[in-house]
């Protein structure tokens, strides 16, 4: 009897790793073999993750050859073995499509579990996983734009997208499947427990997100690699963070609206005040504009998301800075947030500084100097001496006033 149990407990066993493995199968032979990070808050030391995020690597079996795109975050790299040894698989090909560490980090560890694998990458990937990784010369294979290796039954093309957002990134496209693997292309921070998207809205955010925090800065080279893809026949698209797409257009749809010279009437004002006076300013800001029609999104910078800021930015019209005067220049919180404005270039029409003073300073000169990326046209500041009196209510009236001008101006109110 316990050698009857002990089979069936077997059996179960087996079926309940082939029920898991389906459940990550894209197609036949296309499997999700990476990790979800439930637990990750902090990207790059750097980026907040309120919703975690996961490191999808694919393995791909032709009838010749089996090759594994991408890898994991070396503090996930037993989730991805013990993925690759459910499959019970060799693997041929390790394919890099950007050499950043969350995608490559494993690398090394793969190759000394599978010693014939040969890391596949374009030039410039190669160059940096010897500087990154330190993996030997002999072990690579490059591949040039446009060329293809055949797995047999399965053929992928690797297609360079420079930029989106290292200079060495490249898709995949497996020819017999139409499907995408874009590594950070069309990603998004989410961590969930479903292979596919099933909660659009929800993706939709994350990968606005993620496109504000990481891919903004090269929106107009993401406009050129876009239309390098834009003749294949894609069905899925396979990101190396967040969900699959069953449904392209989803994701195309949105980036082709993100990375568009289009803005919409919305005005953001990050702003910090240390007492009272800068955010009765603000307030002032806010009041009128939103009553003239124009979505005012304010953020107070000591308590605000800064992600949600960037993300923010990506479709606003017109950006207000607003700050008190520290010592004699902005406070450290608006110089971080003019800093970020500068460094992800949003397609912005306008800008201005708003904020007060107690003896002087230089906090409009020292904020101009620092939006050196953004080529929007600034508006007149407003510096008040102090709590603000009735002449410089005034002043902030007119600049609401221009703002709404502007917006009309330009067909967006």
């Amino acid at each position: 009897m316990n050698g009857f149990v002990q089979c069936v407990e077997l059996e179960k066993t087996n079926l309940n790793l082939l029920i898991d493995m389906m459940s990550r199968m894209i197609k036949p032979g296309i499997y999700s073999v990476g990790a979800i990070d439930w637990d990750r808050r902090l990207f790059d030391e750097l980026i907040p993750l309120p919703d975690g995020t996961t490191y999808n690597s694919y393995l791909i079996q032709g009838s010749d050859k089996t090759a594994l795109i991408d890898t994991v975050d070396p503090t996930k790299l037993e989730e991805l073995v013990g993925n690759l040894q459910e499959l019970d698989v060799s693997i041929d090909y390790i394919i890099s499509q950007h050499a950043e560490q969350d995608h490559s980090g494993s690398i090394p560890m793969i190759m000394d579990i599978y010693p014939d694998a040969k890391v596949l990458t374009n030039p410039k990937c190669k160059e940096l996983l010897k500087d990154l990784l330190l993996i030997p010369e002999e072990k690579f294979i490059t591949v040039e734009d446009g060329e293809t290796l055949s797995l047999g039954d399965k053929t992928l093309k690797f297609i360079y997208t420079p930029w989106v957002h290292w200079p060495d990134t490249m898709v995949t496209f497996l020819e017999e499947d139409n499907v995408l693997f874009t590594c950070d292309f069309f990603g998004s921070h989410l961590a969930e427990s479903d292979l596919f998207v099933t909660d659009e809205c929800l993706t939709y955010r994350a990968a606005k997100r993620y496109y504000a925090e990481i891919m903004m800065p090269f929106r107009l080279l993401i406009q050129k690699n876009m239309e390098k893809i834009r003749d294949l026949q894609i069905e899925i698209v396979a990101p190396s963070h967040g969900p699959v797409y069953k449904k392209p257009e989803l994701i195309f749809e949105a980036y082709k609206d993100w990375i568009s010279d289009e803005t919409k009437n919305e005005v953001v004002i990050p702003y910090v005040s240390m007492h009272g006076s800068t955010k009765e300013i603000v307030y002032r800001m806010v009041d009128i504009l939103a009553k003239n029609g124009i979505t005012v999104k304010p953020f107070n910078l000591t308590a605000s998301d800064i992600g949600e800021l960037a993300t923010a930015l990506v479709d606003a019209s017109t950006v207000v800075i607003a700050t008190p005067t520290v010592l004699t220049g902005p406070h450290p919180s608006a110089v971080y947030a003019t800093y970020l404005v500068n460094v992800l270039r949003p397609k912005l029409k306008f800008v201005s500084i708003v904020g007060s003073y107690g003896w002087g300073g230089r906090t409009v000169e020292l904020l101009k100097g620092v939006l050196t990326n953004v080529r929007a046209e600034i508006i007149d500041p407003v510096i008040v001496k102090g709590f603000p009196k009735e002449d410089d209510f005034k002043k902030i009236d007119a600049l609401a006033e221009e703002i709404i001008g502007k917006h009309k101006e330009n067909g967006l109110l």
